[in-house]
């Protein structure tokens, strides 16, 4: 099974933005997003890619819930 992370975008450069997920932040390409992204915004990534803008109480809401997984994992 895949999952796409929702990442805030924190710097923006032509194809690139450099994003973050709590707290660590890497580097992902924007040649898949259908729409102009701005710093700030969330996206999907998956596999090194921005593949969708999304609005900010759903990305709070996924990961909220990928931290929930993982805690429910370590126990």
């Amino acid at each position: 099974m895949c999952i796409a992370i929702p990442s805030r975008i924190v710097t923006i450069g032509d194809t690139t933005a450099t994003v973050d997920v709590y707290g660590a932040r890497r580097e992902v390409s924007l040649l898949l997003l259908s729409e102009d992204a701005s710093v700030d915004d969330y996206v999907l990534v998956h596999a090194g890619f921005a593949i969708r803008k999304i609005d900010s109480d759903a990305a709070a809401e996924a990961l909220k819930l990928i931290k929930e997984l993982i805690a429910s994992t370590e126990d």
